[in-house]
């Protein structure tokens, strides 16, 4: 697998996760106003599997989700070695 390369985005792509809706429409508009291409996860699974699909420039994660909390899903993220140098901010 190889990464696609981030150069070659009009935008920078940020992954958001949160498994409150509110939180991602709030963050996702946010960020959209400002010109930001996004992503949004509801899940640690999803949010693994879209990172390792679209390799974003950015993850904003949250902490506390169910089933898999934001340190699992970042712990899993730093693993791959195409992941492990895309900042994650825990929101």
């Amino acid at each position: 697998m190889s990464s696609p390369n981030p150069a070659l985005r009009a935008k920078p792509l940020v992954l958001v996760v949160d498994d409150e809706p509110r939180n991602l429409q709030l963050v996702g508009g946010l960020l959209k106003e400002k010109g930001y291409d996004l992503i949004m996860s509801a899940s640690g699974p999803d949010a693994i599997e879209s990172a390792k699909e679209n390799f974003p420039d950015l993850i904003l994660l949250d902490v506390m989700m169910p089933g898999m909390d934001g340190y699992e899903v970042a712990a899993t993220l730093k693993k791959d070695r195409h992941l492990r140098r895309v900042p994650i901010i825990f929101l």
